[in-house]
């Protein structure tokens, strides 16, 4: 091998653990947030509130959107993202309805 081939398999290797990393920071902060939605699903089915809330939903997605400009993410991508999450926990919260 190479210096220049030993380097870039260094360099690759550092990447794929910082990947690694990041996936794992993801799938718990998604575990955090979905402990506080069912938190909020549970209120709201205590208290007869509607599972949804467009008026927040559509703040929070421009909020994402401007998130994602600054952090140099496609805001398309974000939004994608953000409505799946929403559409999973209104999903939780209808089941607990129910």
């Amino acid at each position: 091998m190479t210096d220049a081939s030993t380097r870039a398999a260094d360099l690759l290797k550092e990447h794929r653990e910082s990947i690694d990393r990041l996936d794992a920071i993801l799938v718990y902060t998604l575990g955090e947030r979905f402990k506080h939605t069912q938190a909020v699903g549970q209120l709201k089915a205590e208290h007869d509130l509607p599972p949804s809330d467009p008026a927040r939903e559509a703040r929070q997605i421009e909020r994402l959107e401007d998130l994602a400009t600054r952090a140099n993410l496609d805001p398309e991508f974000a939004k994608k993202f953000l409505n799946f999450i929403i559409d999973e926990v209104i999903r939780h919260h209808k089941k607990h309805q129910e």
